[in-house]
């Protein structure tokens, strides 16, 4: 079982959703974690919020930020994951409001040389523009709440909020990495050691968590699926910009071909050039 968890945040200058976020993670039924906000270059907006929520919580929140040189989220987690303190992290997405179990269940399905890839369900823009403006809570909605949302088109699912004892069925995709997302993801911080992190040759949108969930199972880490259990909101947003994205599926591509363990440029890469704590 995990000792302290670090809860790993991505942002970017979206200070309305990191509040979410942030509010949700302080009524965790499980105090035993602390959050590090990997900011990819965020404003003072962002550093102030985070900065807010250090003395209204009672576990350690940090600000990892670096500057804005466009989308860097592989470089930035790997910022944060040197900043935690845990043997256990889960990577969050900054729009994505984690439920009040999010971090015990996620204890719970820990399992030494497993990862635990979770699921989500997405909220419309007009849902998240109510969320959002009058500062809803839907992570503590009871189920007739969710069931009229999804009949007025609120959103998309109510599978991945429900909570299934399948057993042995998480781990019918050990050795799968296709529709593993960085959104809601927990690995042992020693497997991130092994495999050197995230691989911060990948710049733009896409295929930087595809590439550091492959390289995991190449070095015998399976994964353990954590559907019906740890379910995140995802909060609406504009598509990213994508013109990145066939290079870094050319980079995908040699690792899908291949047996690489270690990051181009990881962890240790990265070491040299400490991130930036705001606060």
């Amino acid at each position: 079982m995990a000792a302290l968890i670090s809860v790993i945040v991505t942002t970017y200058n979206r200070e309305d959703a990191l509040e979410a976020v942030l509010r949700s993670l302080a009524r965790q039924t499980d105090s035993d974690f602390e959050v590090i906000v990997a900011d990819d270059g965020s404003g003072q907006e962002t550093a102030a919020l985070v900065e807010a929520w250090k003395v209204r919580v009672g576990h350690r929140v940090e600000h990892v930020w670096h500057p804005d040189d466009g989308f860097r989220a592989a470089e930035i987690r790997n910022r944060a994951v040197l900043a935690s303190r845990g043997t256990y992290v889960i990577f969050l997405d900054g729009d994505c409001i984690a439920r009040p179990d999010f971090v015990s269940v996620h204890r719970a399905l820990a399992e030494q040389g497993a990862f635990v890839t979770g699921n989500r369900i997405l909220l419309s823009p007009a849902l998240t523009d109510k969320v959002l403006d009058r500062q809803l809570s839907p992570e503590i909605w009871n189920a007739g709440r969710w069931l009229i949302e999804r009949l007025r088109g609120g959103v998309n699912r109510l599978s991945a909020l429900l909570h299934l004892p399948l057993g042995p069925l998480r781990n019918m995709r050990r050795d799968k990495w296709q529709g593993a997302r960085s959104c809601n993801l927990a690995i042992w911080r020693n497997d991130l050691d092994t495999v050197d992190g995230f691989d911060a040759d990948y710049s733009g949108w896409g295929k930087e968590d595809s590439d550091l969930i492959l390289r995991l199972l190449h070095a015998g880490v399976r994964r353990k699926d954590g559907v019906f259990a740890t379910g995140v909101i995802h909060l609406w947003h504009a598509e990213a910009d994508r013109t990145q994205l066939n290079d870094n599926e050319r980079k995908l591509g040699v690792v899908v071909d291949g047996d690489r363990v270690r990051a181009q440029r990881g962890l240790s890469a990265l070491a040299a050039t400490p991130a930036k704590a705001a606060g």
